[in-house]
Parts: C-alpha cells; sequence; structure tokens
C-alpha cells in the first residue's frame, strides 16, 4: 500500500470512492441531499483539506482522507474495499504522520462511529445538524 497526497488529477476516482462508501454506510441520507453533496464535494470540499489517498498493490486508489489542522474532515474507502484495512491505515497515518486528534461523524453512522471509538477516539459532544444546517446529527470526538 502507499498513501501520497491525492491531486486534482485524482478527483473523478476520489468520487467514485466517495460515492460508493456513502451509498453503502449512509443509509439515513435522503436521496436529494447524497446528489446535493455529489455536486459540491469535489468542488467546494476538495480544495478545503488537504487530501491523501491509499493505493493497493495493484495502483489502485482505494480510499482517501482529508485533513484540515487537527481535524479529520472526510475518510472514505471504496464499498468493494470495506474490511480490507485500508480505513484502519488510514486513520493510523492520519493521527500518527498528519497529527489529526479530532473527528467529527454523522450519528447515524453507526459503523463508522464503531471504528473511530475501537481506534481511541472518544465522544465529547453532539449536534443536531450536520455543517451545511441538515437534520444529520454530529458526533465530535477526539482522542482519548
Amino acid at each position: 500500500m502507499i498513501i501520497k497526497s491525492a491531486t486534482t488529477a485524482d478527483y473523478d476516482r476520489l468520487m467514485h470512492i466517495w460515492a460508493s462508501a456513502v451509498k453503502a454506510t449512509h443509509h439515513f441520507l435522503a436521496e436529494e441531499d447524497f446528489l446535493y453533496f455529489k455536486s459540491i464535494i469535489a468542488e467546494q470540499f476538495f480544495p478545503q483539506v488537504q487530501l491523501y489517498g491509499l493505493w493497493d498493490k495493484d495502483g489502485v486508489l482505494q480510499a482517501f482522507l482529508g485533513t484540515a489542522d487537527d481535524m479529520l474532515e472526510m475518510l472514505f474507502v471504496e464499498a468493494g474495499a470495506h474490511g480490507q484495512g485500508y480505513g484502519k491505515t488510514l486513520l493510523q497515518y492520519a493521527i500518527h504522520t498528519l497529527g489529526i486528534r479530532k473527528v467529527d461523524v454523522n450519528e447515524q453512522n453507526e459503523g463508522a462511529t464503531a471504528f473511530y471509538l475501537s481506534q481511541g477516539f472518544a465522544i465529547q459532544s453532539r449536534s443536531e445538524q450536520d455543517g451545511m444546517g441538515k437534520d444529520y446529527p454530529i458526533l465530535h470526538l477526539s482522542l482519548a
């Protein structure tokens, strides 16, 4: 596995990963919200974060993360690659190399919440709405 910065040339693959991961894990997300987020992620969110991708042994980009300061802003793994350690590898890279200490997670995404808790994060607070003002409760976690 190789972790390196992702660039605008990777955006199509990043969006494919994002969409497959969200469809597999965000069953609570309304279709119109999925389409809305899909329409703005690459243009509005990717440029605001430091993007890193994880390429497998065959050179296929399988997962990515985005960071800002000590915050993990996004971490997505290709749906077909879930359970193969890509997310954990990226998270450990983010913690130990990039200095990540905080992450927000959708409360309704129980798998992601359990993952972060198993990796040493603890719930600090909760918001009723996400950062876009939509009614998807957010758990604010930090390393314990």
